[in-house]
């Protein structure tokens, strides 16, 4: 939700240079069967729109140990030929057959092209916008007009609109491209046509166009495109065309003269009027036609398949394993078999097919052969009697892409007593995860990590036990170290009990009862969390929300997200969710409430964890009370204005003074009030039980005290809470200052009121990055102590960094990152401590695979909230870390390189003025 307005510029993301159309294989993912893609309009609230892109997925890590790493790999003894198995699979019974479908990714590279031309009648012009990637495309489209002040648009007159246009509020037009009969460069052409009268006073036409099948938005270097139809408009990065095809034509001459010769008469009437006329002279000239392209990316979805039959020889008695699949290009099977249903992998007894090698001891990978018609590859496997199942994930063999089974090692039943029921034995047991402990998809050494919680709490102990400390702490600053570090000690022993092996309790005592362990709620979930928003500002748009993220799950569960934060499922008075109404309605403009217990149950499906994002400073009523005042409520929570802060002067609340900063849009709920914390309570506990959230993104907690957000906190139980605490940085001039200490610290007073049972999105980290790469003053980054200057320096196990938002970036643009300097900020975060979280708009663009690759890297390296952090350099144009002692990087344009000694370091990343080592 918005609770802050900041005056920075509104900056957007440029494209990147691209030629003509043509494909490049991305990544894969499986699915279930094909879904519609089709989505009702969205429109940009804003207007200039954003641009999403999707993309693919990963393998899996664990079951295999990692099998996409560069070790050395052994060549295994095969056998001569799989003739033989062909033979005998076809003279054999078929005892298990199955075909899944498989969707992938490739990037289609193309161009949107606007083109001039005068009309048949030498009046009238005729302007022309298309593309030549297919796809559902809208223009989202509006006019300037010459006495406009400002970038607002209008709509277009009735005249100008072609056949389907659809208006969009009161500032914009859609249309819909339609194919047309010609072509270009072989490539299908879809394009619309606009009219423009000579004798009109629009100055431009602007617009952005729109992917309707992915929801994308495609803009001219990052801005609206803006076709300008008077050289009365100063030059623009974002002009379309060729300036000397955009001038005065005579129908609109005679009011833009007037125009500029009235500014002229008072700026410069004290002036010689020679030099007056010479400075305000502006050429006739006729309007001239002009072509222009702009290349465009687009993630088109292919669906493959892979088919696998398993029969018994009659001859040998073995059991043949027969794989084909129809993806395009060479395929590996990393592969190995189990001995019963832990699906431990092992690797089985030669002979082995055709081209196979051994993988670290601990599976094979055999090269599929092409087969002979051309169109797909496949492998026969024969395997002995006495193992029950066949594991398996695909790669393609020129490119880092993996295949594997919703986020899951293929698992194919060989046993003759088993069916092929037991492969969808995992849909069945996976509706009951979401009251378990799920797996994350990086193994993690319980070891270390305990090791750096105890390394914490020995730093915190050295503070506080300090003469120093003694003096200058107050007792309550005392008093809250002392209770971080209790709760550290409780995590850590925590860790250390869930890594003790267990026993049944026939084995102990038959008849003994256990005391239920006590329940430790940390806020940051296993410490290695990463997170993504699943929404940005428009998700509303299309009523369906829920299932078009539900295609997504797998996707983001191999770029290796472990929480998902879902937008406000409330019934709201807007749209967005973050007006409340009735907090018992779960039908919102996001989907049904049972569209959203479904996607919560895939996201646990493929091990990613659900935050909730609820509302609990403010609520809308229902009624008016005596006074024709709005603060009496309905639904189940029917509360009267005795849940209303006194102190709010809009709404007339009976309850005691608010505790925080009111929000004057709607009543703020007086958390002082018994009844409105157990009600609040109780329903966060339903959310909990009912649509199985796994925890909380707190809205706009500067409303109210953090110790009632404990409250609530411990009462539901989450597995991770974030509160969003937004207010101004400090500025001198301004200019913002060095030193951000006193903001830092008032999100740090507010997690320290809840007890540390919440975490807080790190808004000090943002705003700093925006000075330092606006700027290019990257000494920003170190703060007087050397330590990073944002929450992530003082607190990081607290800290959730994030480069945009919702609110920040997407249609609102209240606060948007520096344009073109995205990858710049999630080098950063995704590479600190801290719990890094990463916006919607930004997974689904061109900047996903560079995302992806940071994601590997932090979980390669076993980053996570507490990591230690050296700063190497913080200078001018360049800043520099090392993190672990395992990953350097920098950022800036600034040269930078990391000293080699103990560890010999390997550039793995390098992007538009960033680049990130690990240690070799």
């Amino acid at each position: 939700m918005s609770s802050a307005v900041s005056t920075e510029p509104l900056l957007h993301r440029s494209f990147r240079e691209i030629s003509r159309p043509r494909f490049r294989s991305s990544t894969l993912r499986p699915s279930p069967p094909p879904a519609s893609l089709s989505c009702a309009p969205k429109s940009p609230s804003f207007r200039h729109a954003r641009r999403r892109c999707a993309s693919g997925s990963g393998p899996r890590r664990g079951g295999w140990g990692g099998s996409g790493g560069g070790a050395a790999l052994l060549r295994a003894r095969a056998s001569s030929s799989g003739a033989a198995v062909v033979e005998a699979l076809e003279s054999a019974d078929v005892l298990f057959q199955e075909a899944f479908p498989l969707q992938r990714t490739e990037t289609a590279e193309g161009k949107i092209f606007v083109r001039l031309d005068q009309g048949k009648d030498g009046q009238n012009w005729q302007l022309t916008v298309g593309c030549t990637l297919a796809g559902k495309w809208i223009l989202h489209w509006g006019i300037s007009h010459v006495d406009d002040v400002g970038s607002e648009w209008d709509q277009p007159p009735a005249e100008m609109r072609p056949p389907g246009s659809i208006p969009i509020k009161d500032y914009a037009i859609e249309t819909p491209l339609q194919k047309s009969s010609t072509s270009m460069d072989g490539d299908e052409v879809y394009e619309v046509n606009i009219s423009i009268k000579s004798n009109s006073n629009i100055a431009a036409i602007n617009f952005v166009l729109k992917d309707e099948e992915s929801g994308s938005w495609y803009q001219h270097r990052g801005r609206d495109f803006k076709v300008p139809l008077m050289d009365s408009l100063q030059d623009d990065s974002n002009i379309v065309g060729s300036k000397r095809g955009f001038d005065l034509w005579p129908g609109a001459l005679g009011q833009l003269s007037n125009i500029l010769l009235k500014g002229e008469a008072s700026d410069y009437k004290d002036k010689d009027a020679s030099t007056d006329l010479e400075a305000s002279k502006q050429e006739v000239r006729c309007l001239e036609g002009f072509y222009v392209e702009q290349p465009i990316v687009k993630v088109v979805s292919i669906r493959n398949s892979v088919n696998i039959s398993v029969k018994i020889c009659p001859k040998t008695a073995k059991t043949l394993v027969y794989l084909e699949t129809d993806l395009p290009r060479d395929v590996i099977v990393h592969w190995g078999v189990c001995r019963d249903d832990s699906k431990k992998w092992e690797i089985p007894a030669a002979p082995y097919p055709p081209e196979t090698e051994i993988f670290k001891n601990k599976a094979l990978r055999t090269l599929l052969q092409p087969k002979e018609q051309g169109n797909g590859f496949w492998g026969s496997f024969a395997l002995d009697e006495e193992f029950v199942g066949f594991l398996f994930v695909l790669k393609l063999k020129e490119e880092d892409v993996w295949l594997n089974c919703m986020g899951e090692d293929f698992y194919i039943p060989v046993s003759s007593t088993r069916s092929s029921s037991l492969l969808r034995q995992k849909e069945s047991d996976s509706t009951e995860t979401s009251g378990k402990t799920m797996e994350t998809n990086t193994e993690v050494s319980s070891t270390e990590y305990t090791d750096d919680i105890i390394n914490e709490i020995r730093n915190l102990v050295s503070d506080i036990s300090s003469e120093k400390s003694r003096k200058t702490k107050t007792k309550e600053a005392q008093e809250s170290i002392l209770q971080e570090i209790e709760k550290l000690a409780a995590e850590a022993y925590s860790i250390f009990r869930s890594s003790l092996p267990t026993f049944s309790a026939e084995a102990v005592l038959e008849q003994e009862v256990l005391e239920p362990s006590p329940y430790i709620c940390s806020a940051t979930g296993t410490g290695f969390e990463i997170l993504c928003q699943g929404f940005n500002w428009e998700s509303n748009k299309s009523g369906r929300w829920y299932k078009e993220l539900m295609e997504k799950a797998s996707q983001l569960a191999s770029l290796g997200f472990t929480v998902v934060w879902l937008p406000p499922p409330t019934d709201s008075v807007s749209p967005e969710g973050y007006m409340p109404r009735d907090l018992y309605n779960l039908n919102s403009r996001y989907g049904t409430i049972d569209e959203l217990k479904d996607l919560v149950k895939k996201f646990h499906e493929v091990n990613i964890r659900v935050l909730g994002d609820v509302v609990l400073n403010h609520r809308c009523a229902q009624y008016q009370n005596q006074n024709g005042i709005w603060n009496i409520f309905g639904g189940r929570l029917n509360w009267d204005d005795r849940a209303v802060v006194a102190d709010d002067p809009h709404f007339q609340g009976r309850g005691n003074k608010s505790s925080g900063d009111n929000f004057h849009a709607a009543p703020n709920i007086d958390h002082s009030q018994d009844f409105v914390r157990k009600d609040l309570k109780e329903w966060l506990h339903w959310l909990r039980r009912e649509i199985g959230y796994d925890g909380w993104r707190l809205d706009f907690v500067r409303g109210f005290w953090g110790g009632y957000v404990k409250d609530y906190l411990d009462a539901s139980e989450p597995y991770f809470a974030v509160g969003e605490y937004w207010d101004s940085l400090s500025y001198t001039y301004g200019e913002m200052d060095h030193n951000q200490d006193a903001h830092r610290q008032r999100i740090i007073d507010w997690i320290n009121a809840t007890n540390g049972t919440a975490g807080a999105f790190d808004v000090t980290t943002k705003g700093i990055l925006h000075a330092a790469l606006e700027r290019c003053e990257y000494w920003r980054l170190s703060d007087q102590k050397g330590k990073p200057p944002g929450v992530v320096g003082w607190w990081p196990s607290r800290a959730a960094t994030f480069i945009e938002n919702h609110d920040t970036g997407s249609t609102q643009g209240h606060w948007r990152f520096p344009s073109g300097k995205e990858m710049q900020g999630y080098a950063y975060i995704l590479t600190h401590p801290g719990t890094p979280a990463v916006f919607y708009d930004h997974i689904f663009s061109h900047y996903q695979s560079e995302i992806g690759s940071l994601i590997s890297i932090r979980n390669r390296n076993k980053i996570h909230c507490r990591s230690t952090i050296k700063i190497t350099k913080a200078e001018r144009d360049v800043y520099a870390a090392i993190i672990d002692d395992k990953v350097a990087m920098k950022i800036g344009p600034g040269y930078y390189e990391p000293q080699s000694g103990p560890q010999n370091w390997s550039p793995v990343l390098e992007g538009r003025d960033y680049k990130v080592w690990e240690t070799s």
